[in-house]
């Protein structure tokens, strides 16, 4: 878990499209000088890219959308549609469960172990992979 998190208030069932993950819109090369990628420094930020061309800056202009964590067992997932991201259920969720969502983060070097302890997680899940990387194939 990195920060807040985000919680159902009532029963939410599978398939519901609960918030679009709101931001500035930036190309990737302004989101990299703005966070720069340090080695040996934990990595977080809002960022969400939509592809090579989009990323969300949800640290400006976002909204509670940035505060859904991380899981390796997720019961959201993140959607892009015609150039904008929805976090959507992907079973049903139940009154106070946390929100979460694969943030499978993918990076363009090899997802050495160095570059996992860079990208840790914690959720507690029994499948978790320790990092929110994606898993590279």
């Amino acid at each position: 878990m990195q920060g807040l998190g985000a919680f159902a208030t009532r029963a939410i069932p599978s398939g519901t499209r609960l918030i679009e993950y709101a931001g500035e819109r930036l190309t990737p090369a302004v989101a990299d000088a703005r966070y720069p990628d340090e080695e040996g420094v934990r990595h977080h930020t809002f960022l969400f890219a939509i592809d090579d061309d989009i990323v969300i800056d949800a640290a400006v202009d976002g909204n509670e959308a940035r505060f859904i964590n991380h899981s390796c067992d997720p019961n959201c997932d993140a959607i892009v549609e015609d150039g904008r991201i929805w976090i959507e259920t992907i079973r049903d969720v139940a009154p106070g469960e946390e929100l979460a969502y694969d943030y499978a983060y993918v990076l363009e070097e090899r997802h050495s172990p160095a570059a996992k302890r860079r990208y840790p997680c914690h959720c507690g899940a029994a499948s978790c992979r320790g990092t929110i990387l994606a898993k590279k194939r």
